[in-house]
């Protein structure tokens, strides 16, 4: 009689905790779907407002707050198995959910800073005077990158780790990759130069006289930054390269040079002074000159062959499309001028002067 009544008493006490534990776990999957349906109602009515920031911070709590109640219900449902177990692997579930706790704020931090970047970047398309797209991706990944660190440090503090002891150690090892990997070192400080002084950014156009490098910037990497050639070809080069070489950036150029060298013939050396008055007047005239740079057109030497004068004025275009479109007008007025003045633009040639006929009788 009393080996029956400790069965029962010791079915009772394990049906008990195994239904809590069915409960709890109820209730974490009632919650997870209260608050998917909630968040979901949320977006939509957020989308409807202007503000982009209300729905970033709600799709980046979305996920996290799901695996939020799922560890706290799996954690509390263990720690009710524990009560009835003495096994020494539950004891561990106390830290473990401090630890995910803390990995699941980080998750929701690094969502909101991705959904920043996105709103930054934009903004950036919108109003390119307002947010630099380099310089928004660059502190979003030092951000990033924080956030990841601090996790790793205030979980190892949660698990009973020194985090001065991890430092120092660190702090060691810091010197020793820092001499195995100077030039991986290089490459970053090359890559924060990039960012903080931006002598180019993503889609300029930039050129290198002190290397082969001319093409569109496609991305600014820690390591490498990424250019697309006009071949389309794509040139991987080394941020550290960027520190020692000069860098040209056409894209930030105000306005565009035309600069030509134009001769006449020398038999038409009287109507130059007008030609070169006319070409003058034409180009102060042109609604594509820039009336505010240098515009120069005069005659500048005898040539072998040509009266010559030059063109030096620069366009308000700078598109490369649209600049030569502005070129070939130029150059086609400046050729209609040279025909109404009855002249002709010269053309390398050669004159033999010949003895006249009398002359050629007395020698013979």
């Amino acid at each position: 009689m009393s080996e029956l009544t400790r069965l029962l008493t010791y079915l009772g006490n394990d049906t008990n905790w195994i239904l809590q534990v069915f409960v709890v776990v109820l209730l974490t999957v009632l919650c997870n779907t209260l608050i998917k349906r909630f968040l979901s109602r949320l977006k939509i009515k957020l989308e409807m407002t202007n503000n982009p920031w209300d729905n970033a911070v709600a799709d980046a709590a979305r996920r996290p707050l799901a695996l939020l109640v799922w560890l706290l219900g799996i954690t509390y449902a263990i720690d009710i198995i524990r009560a009835s177990n003495t096994t020494p692997i539950f004891d561990a579930v106390t830290g473990l959910r401090d630890v995910g706790v803390i990995i699941i704020f980080s998750l929701f931090l690094l969502n909101l800073l991705r959904h920043s970047q996105q709103i930054f970047i934009a903004r950036t398309v919108d109003d390119e005077s307002r947010y630099d797209r380099t310089t928004v991706e660059a502190i979003s990944r030092l951000l990033r990158i924080s956030v990841i660190i601090t996790c790793v440090l205030v979980a190892l503090q949660t698990l009973g780790f020194s985090v001065s002891g991890v430092l120092a150690f660190g702090g060691i090892g810091g010197i020793a990759i820092g001499f195995a990997a100077k030039d991986l070192l290089a490459n970053f400080f090359g890559a924060i130069m990039l960012y903080t002084d931006r002598p180019f950014t993503v889609g300029d156009w930039i050129r290198s006289s002190d290397r082969e490098i001319e093409g569109t910037v496609e991305h600014i990497g820690w390591r490498l930054t990424r250019i697309r050639t006009f071949e389309q070809r794509p040139l991987y080069v080394p941020n550290s390269a960027f520190t020692s070489i000069a860098v040209e950036n056409p894209t930030r150029m105000k306005n565009r040079r035309i600069y030509e060298t134009i001769g006449i013939r020398y038999d038409d050396a009287a109507k130059l002074a007008a030609i070169v008055g006319d070409v003058r007047q034409m180009l102060m005239q042109h609604p594509e000159i820039e009336q505010q740079q240098t515009l120069i057109v005069n005659f500048t030497q005898f040539a072998p062959s040509s009266l010559d004068f030059f063109i030096y004025t620069f366009t308000k275009t700078t598109d490369w499309v649209h600049y030569h479109s502005v070129k070939q007008d130029v150059l086609l007025k400046i050729l209609a001028i040279i025909e109404q003045h009855e002249a002709e633009i010269a053309f390398p040639t050669s004159t033999v002067h010949l003895p006249d006929a009398e002359l050629l009788q007395r020698t013979e």
